[in-house]
């Protein structure tokens, strides 16, 4: 009986050593598809949560995404008043489908400790790949920090195409004060 509770709690602590992540996939009110290891807003449409990591399939997810996903875990430091810099990288990594933790610095503290640790300052949004650091919002410097993170540029089936290829699309100029479309997070 002893060797059975014995070999039950390590079986128990192999289980608990593989990390494992919820990830949410929403439609938000404009149709677009968003993923996240954060619980969405209520206001969201055809909500799904899979658990990821550990013994759980990641089969939905191209194989490189997954790969990606446990080298090179992708964050989003953002604040509520970031607007269109915070909208535009949401979109990014929506459109790419890679699955991301999106941190507010306003609303936790430890969350605005670890963005001035990181960047120095408050200012977001802050992508973080990995580890590395991209600052306020620059399409082709987050994309060339995902794909040395590994992540595909494919977008997942279940997605809506867009017009046109995100290369050909036109670069709105950037939202939000400070260099490269940051904002305070003050």
């Amino acid at each position: 009986m002893h060797s059975r509770l014995i070999a039950g709690a390590l079986l128990l602590a192999a289980f608990a050593a593989h990390a494992q992540t919820n990830v949410y996939r929403w439609v938000d009110k404009e149709g677009k598809v968003h993923f996240s290891d954060t619980p969405p807003p209520e206001e969201a449409k055809d909500v799904s949560q899979k658990r990821m990591g550990g013994y759980v399939e990641e089969s939905q997810l191209p194989y490189a995404t997954q790969m990606a996903m446990k080298s090179n875990p992708v964050v989003l430091f953002t604040a509520k008043g970031c607007g269109t810099p915070c909208d535009r990288g949401r979109e990014l990594l929506s459109n790419r489908g890679v699955p991301f933790s999106e941190r507010n610095a306003q609303a936790s503290t430890a969350d605005m400790d670890a963005l001035r640790k990181l960047a120095g300052d408050l200012e977001v949004p802050l992508l973080l790949v990995g580890e590395n650091k991209v600052k306020g919002f620059d399409e082709d410097s987050w994309n060339s920090a995902l794909d040395a993170g590994g992540y595909p540029r494919t977008r997942l089936p279940s997605q809506p195409p867009t017009r046109g290829t995100p290369e050909a699309a036109p670069k709105p100029p950037p939202g939000g004060p400070g260099p490269a479309g940051s904002a305070p997070a003050q």
